[in-house]
């Protein structure tokens, strides 16, 4: 299956090519990691290590678009049970080595993000780090239907998503605070809606970003 995306974290503009943003496949990420793309940053975003630090991510933890596995590692390495997913295969072939070479016991897995629920497990914290404005408008629908069939009631969504805040029109599609309370309208409550910021590996150092905390009622 050829898995469409639009936007994301990853479609910040490389050195070599620094356009718009266009349409992505799950071919054409995978092949970014045949490189460094621009979103990986070789350690945990630090709003993400912020929210580990302050007891946010707890129980069993699902990083959904782990890409190399940097949020499911720290994870892991607090002692949580980590499991990262990413419809690349060249980044989870990273990510799994990077477990090796630090000693870091996690699982990842080549999975696509829209059927979550054919992972048959439930998750108490997910993280999302630059994927949920990867979708258009029909696949973000089933992205949180897909999010809500592996959380457990109560659960928590951490999501840090591209901001309707950042100037020009280069990089991912932006994301506006109303988006994200209508597409978590239903069976969710989003606690807080935060500016915060993405570290990218370019000239410009950081991205403007929102941090959502979502949490699960199950409804």
């Amino acid at each position: 299956m050829r898995l469409t995306i639009v936007g994301a974290v990853s479609d910040l503009p490389s050195r070599a090519n620094p356009g718009r943003a266009a349409e992505r496949s799950a071919e054409d990420f995978d092949d970014s990691y045949l490189g460094t793309p621009p979103w990986d940053i070789g350690r945990p975003q630090p709003v993400f290590a912020a929210l580990l630090d302050e007891g946010d991510i707890r129980g069993r933890v699902l990083d959904a678009g782990c890409g190399t596995g940097e949020h499911t590692l720290m994870a892991a390495a607090a002692g949580l049970d980590a499991t990262g997913i990413d419809a690349s295969p060249r980044a989870i072939a990273l990510a799994n080595g990077k477990a090796a070479d630090r000693g870091v016991t996690a699982r990842f897995v080549v999975w696509d993000a829209l059927a979550l629920a054919d992972l048959n497990e439930q998750f108490d914290t997910v993280l999302d780090s630059g994927l949920f404005h990867v979708f258009d408008d029909a696949r973000r629908a089933r992205y949180v239907d897909s999010l809500a069939a592996t959380i457990t009631a109560g659960g928590r969504l951490l999501l840090a998503c591209f901001s309707d805040r950042q100037p020009g029109d280069w990089g991912p599609r932006r994301v506006r605070q109303d988006e994200l309370r209508d597409a978590f309208a239903e069976g969710w409550v989003i606690e807080s809606i935060d500016p915060v910021h993405f570290h990218i590996n370019l000239e410009r150092p950081t991205a403007e970003a929102w941090l959502a905390r979502i949490h699960r009622t199950g409804g």
